[in-house]
Formats: structure tokens, sequence, C-alpha cells
């Protein structure tokens, strides 16, 4: 028996390594927790919270932004290129972009050839892909880097990631999803971090000639999917055999299955692992089969994905993430920025109404409005930039110091109002 078991495993990895998709994620994760000890205990302990709050009465009890609220996030396309044809077009990036934000909102068209047995267990995860629009110094970005490299291809081990070894660095991770796009070794198409890895290396790499889809993305790989598997393990999930045979991926509703499919299988495709006569849902993107045989994430995957963004979970700082374009948005409009506001550290001139020091600022802020307002109680606001009010307090005096020090970096806006009079201001928090 263990001779056949070893057989089995032997003819997997023939097959995987000579013509089959090769997600590098699994081994990449292994070799990490190996190294960093503190890294596996993060993502056991977010395992915890993430089982705890995927199965609350609500099902999103412990979070804090509403059930079903859509989560964007904002993406940084890394391009690492040596030779021309790998510094892909935006066309391509763009193209990509759009295969994310089909698959996570369930609006690809595919999805009619999910079969009748797991056409109920779809679902629409709520969250949404963009190309930042502000870099982490506030200014606007296309969210696209394109850097030279002397390297001609990448291996899994973070290359890519780090400039001394031919990469580009990753802007913040805890506000970016950084994408790393370049020339793979080996048949690896992409890999991703855990949640709770090392934050200068957290992000996807994808291979360029898997990215999006075009004329120079190869078959059958060619519909965007190694990107939406990849970004699946950076929200969490697991393949779905759990890597192991017969293994689990923690989704209750995804049927156990011997190991990982490959091509395109015909349903169904039943093994003495299948709990049913329905067999493996290998149409899942965290599957290996085929780009053009995925079509769906589950209820459960749904829901395990969006648990990370639970309060003190390990992707929640996007929920404060400013980098999407704003006319995305779920928050209200952005106040305007009143034209009396002082943005500087300069003295203020004679009779003018709002000054906010300093700016940029790492900590907080000192308020000081003069001679536009009455002194009584006023209320103090501050917006991130889609809109969401992040602070609301009372001020009492003409001058008083409003601490940031919990706010994620980015451009904010804040606000003093009394009555129907505004004065508003823009702020840098570093």
């Amino acid at each position: 028996m263990k001779a056949l078991l070893g057989l089995f495993i032997l003819m997997q990895i023939f097959i995987a390594t000579n013509a089959q998709r090769v997600c590098g994620t699994e081994i990449y994760t292994q070799k990490l927790f190996a190294a960093n000890p503190v890294i596996k205990n993060a993502w056991n302990n977010a395992e915890v919270q993430i089982a705890s709050t995927t199965k609350a009465a609500t099902g999103f009890a412990a979070r804090d932004t509403a059930a079903n609220e859509i989560i964007y996030i904002p993406l940084v396309i890394h391009i690492v290129y040596n030779k021309v044809i790998e510094n892909i077009s935006d066309a391509q990036i763009q193209s990509q972009l759009a295969a994310l934000n089909n698959d996570y909102s369930y609006s690809n068209i595919d999805k009619i050839n999910i079969p009748a047995a797991f056409a109920s267990l779809a679902a629409d995860t709520r969250i949404r892909f963009c190309l930042a629009q502000i870099d982490p110094q506030g200014k606007k970005t296309s969210g696209i880097v394109r850097k030279y490299t002397v390297k001609d291809y990448f291996s899994p081990e973070d290359g890519m990631k780090i400039s001394a070894q031919g990469g580009d660095e990753a802007w913040d991770s805890k506000r970016y999803l950084n994408i790393w796009v370049c020339n793979m070794a080996s048949r690896t198409l992409g890999y991703s971090s855990l949640p709770g890895g090392l934050a200068n290396v957290d992000g996807v790499v994808i291979a360029y000639d898997v990215f999006g889809s075009g004329e120079h993305v190869r078959a059958p790989f060619n519909k965007g999917r190694t990107a939406t598997h990849e970004i699946g393990h950076w929200l969490g999930l697991k393949h779905i055999w759990g890597d192991a045979i017969c293994g689990t991926d923690l989704v209750e509703d995804t049927p156990t299955q011997q190991y990982y499919n490959y091509g395109s299988p015909t349903f169904p495709h039943v093994t003495n692992c299948s709990p049913n006569s329905n067999g493996d849902m290998f149409m899942n993107f965290m599957d290996f089969t085929n780009d053009g045989c995925m079509n769906m994430f589950t209820i459960g995957q749904k829901q395990r994905m969006r648990a990370l963004f639970a309060k003190g979970n390990l992707r929640n700082s996007f929920l404060l993430s400013f980098a999407c374009d704003s006319t995305l948005a779920q928050g209200s409009a952005l106040p305007a920025v009143d034209t009396i506001a002082v943005l500087s550290n300069k003295p203020l001139p004679q009779n003018t109404g709002l000054k906010v020091y300093p700016n940029p600022t790492q900590a907080g802020v000192n308020i000081e409005y003069i001679g536009t307002l009455n002194n009584i109680s006023k209320t103090v606001s501050i917006f991130n930039v889609v809109g969401n009010c992040v602070y609301t307090g009372k001020l009492t005096k003409e001058k008083a110091y409003v601490n940031m020090a919990n706010l994620s970096k980015g451009i904010y806006i804040i606000q003093i109002k009394e009555g129907s009079n505004r004065l508003t201001a823009k702020i840098i928090k570093e």
C-alpha cells in the first residue's frame, strides 16, 4: 500500500512539472514557516480568528464592516523586466484587472458552465480590485511601476521584491496589494505570501506570460486565473485538496478530493475521497485546472477570505486604505477643502480661519481656528479620501491637539463644523 501511495505521489509530481499548472505557494510557505516560526504562529492565531468569525451566527459578527460591504483592494503592479516582451502593456494589465473583478464578483461569463450540483454554492465575494490612484506619499499614480532588471528570470525566493537582487521594493503592504510580474524560472506560474508574513515581501508574484490576456499570454493559462488563484492564497485560501491526499482546505462547502485536478476534467470526476456522486469541484479557482475550466469561489471561501478583514485580523488595515479611485468608494462624498484653510507650517496671516500642523504628520495634529467661528463647542471630523469618517470629536477652545496615531498612512480631510459653518483642510499622515 505504501509503495502504491509513493508511486501515486511521484506520478503527480511528474505531471505537475511537465505539462500542468504549477503554484509555488505551498513550497514557499513551508520554507517561510521553517525559517520564521513567529510568522507561522501569527498565521495559526489568525486561523483561530477566521474560524470563529466565519462560524458566527451572522457570518461576520466580529467584523468592523457591514456584512455585505464591498471591500476594495488597491493594487500596485511591479513590472520587473529584462526583455521587451516582459514589459507588458497597460492593456494586458487592464485585462487582468477586469478578470479579477469578474471572478471575485461572480460576474465571469463562464459561470454558466458550473454544474447544477455546485451552482447554488457559487458566491460573489464582495471583494473588488483597483489600480492604486494615490502612492504612499499621497501623490497621484497609475498603480504601475516599471523597472528594468539584469536578471534573466526569478525563482520563488522573493528576489523580484528586493532592489539589491534585481527587483523592486514593495509599497506599504498594509494598504496595497503588491503584485510583481516577471519572468519566472521553471514552470512556476506564480506564488503568494500568506497573511501575517514579512511586510517587505508581502504580495503575489505572477509570470508575465500568464498575467491577464492578449497575444503574449500563453494558453491554457490565458484568462487571468493564475492571479485569481494566487490572490486567493493572499486572502487566506488553501488549495482545494488541502495540500494532502484527501486533505482539507478548512472550508465546509468544498467537497473533499483526493488530490489536485489538471487540464479540463469532465463532470463528475469522482475519487475514493469524494463525499458523494458529484465528485470534485475541479472548476474551483483554488484547484489546478486550466483557466478555461475555472469559474467559481464558494460561499464558504467567501466567508474565509472576508474574515481576514475582521477587527484585529491580518488584512484589517485595508478597510482604511485610501488608494482606490474615490468613485468606487462606499463612503459619502468628501467635504470640499476650504480655500481659507492653511496646509503648511507657515505663520497664519491676520484674521485667517484654520491652521493645521504639523503637516505632514506622523502622530497627530494641532488645530487652530481664528476669527471665523464663534468661541463655542464645535465638531471636528476626520475623513479618509474615500469619504469615510474615521474620527469625530468636540473642540471647546481655539487650539487643540488631535491624536492620529491609530490611523493608517495616507491623505485625510479635517473638518471643523459649527452649525452651517465649516472649515476644512487636507493633511498627510506619514
